[in-house]
C-alpha cells in the first residue's frame, strides 16, 4: 500500500499497536504525526520510522484528556503538513475493575477512551472533510464480550463501536470513512499498564493462547496491518465497520480471559 503525500495522525503512538502503526505507515511512505505522553518512547518509535522511510515524523507530546493539548496536536500537525488525511484513534487505557470498585475507574477510563478521542476527532473532522480522508478507531473484542473484571473498559469499547458507526453515518456525505479494529488479546504492555506485573503478563498471554481457537494471540503488527488496510484506498467501500482481529475470541468458548 502506498501513502505517499498522505498525512497520518496517530495517537497512543509511543508503544504497542500505535508504535507498530507508525512503522507500517512510514514503510508505506506516509507523512506522520505521532502523539504520546512519553517523548523518550516517541523518539525511539521515530527512529524506527526513519529507518523505514528516511523521513522524521512530527513528534507531539500530549495528553488527549487535556483540551489545550488536543488543540496543540491539531495545530502542530497542520502547521507542519497543512492537512490531515488519516486519523488513527489508538490511545486507550484500562484498569482492572468492576462496579464494586466505584465510579473512579469508570471516570478515568471514559475520560481517555471516549471523551479525549471525541474531542480530538471533533477538531480533526474539518481537515478530513477537506481531504476526503478517513478515521480508524481502535476498539476491542470486549466491546461485545463481557468480562466482569474489566467492566468500565468493556463499557468504553462498546461506546467506541457506536461512536464509529454513528460518525460513519454523519460523515459519509462528505466522503469521509470511519471504521474500527476490534482486537482480542495482543502481546503488548496493555495489561501491565492496567496493573498486572510483567511476569504475570507473560503467563496471561500463554493462557490466552491456550484458550483461543487459533491457539495464539495477536502481535501489535497484526493489528497495525488491519489498520493500514482500513486507512487505504483498498478499503474505499468500507465504512461503519468494526473489524474483529481476535484469533477467534468472539466465536470461541472463552468464558473468562482473566
Amino acid at each position: 500500500m502506498d501513502f505517499t503525500n498522505k498525512v497520518v495522525l496517530i495517537t497512543g503512538a509511543s508503544s504497542g499497536i500505535g508504535a507498530a502503526c507508525a512503522v507500517l505507515f512510514a514503510r508505506a511512505s506516509a507523512k506522520l504525526a505521532i502523539v504520546g505522553r512519553n517523548m523518550n518512547n516517541l523518539k525511539k518509535v521515530a527512529e524506527n520510522c526513519e529507518t523505514e522511510s528516511g523521513h522524521t515524523p512530527l513528534l507531539i507530546s500530549a495528553d488527549i484528556t487535556v483540551e489545550d493539548d488536543v488543540e496543540k496536536i491539531v495545530k502542530e500537525t497542520i502547521d507542519c503538513y497543512e492537512k490531515i488525511d488519516v486519523l488513527v484513534n489508538n490511545v486507550g487505557m484500562s484498569i482492572i475493575a468492576g462496579v464494586r470498585d466505584g465510579v473512579k475507574p469508570l471516570d478515568t477510563i471514559m475520560e481517555t477512551n471516549i471523551r479525549g478521542t471525541y474531542m480530538l476527532t471533533y477538531r480533526v473532522i474539518p481537515y478530513l472533510e477537506a481531504t476526503k480522508g478517513n478515521i480508524v478507531n481502535v476498539s476491542s473484542v470486549l466491546s461485545t464480550k463481557a468480562m466482569s473484571t474489566m467492566t468500565p473498559y468493556c463499557m468504553s469499547k462498546a461506546a467506541m463501536d457506536m461512536f464509529t458507526k454513528c460518525l460513519a453515518m454523519e460523515l459519509a456525505e462528505k466522503g469521509v470513512r470511519v471504521n474500527s479494529v476490534n482486537p482480542g488479546p495482543v502481546r503488548t504492555n496493555f495489561f501491565t499498564r492496567a496493573g498486572i506485573n510483567s511476569e504475570h503478563n507473560d503467563e496471561l498471554m500463554k493462557n490466552f493462547a491456550a484458550m483461543l481457537p487459533l491457539k495464539m494471540v495477536c502481535e501489535s503488527e497484526d493489528v497495525a496491518e488491519m489498520i493500514i488496510y482500513l486507512a487505504s484506498d483498498k478499503a474505499r467501500c468500507v465504512t461503519g465497520s468494526c473489524m474483529l482481529i481476535d484469533c477467534g475470541t468472539k466465536i470461541g468458548k472463552v468464558e473468562k480471559l482473566m
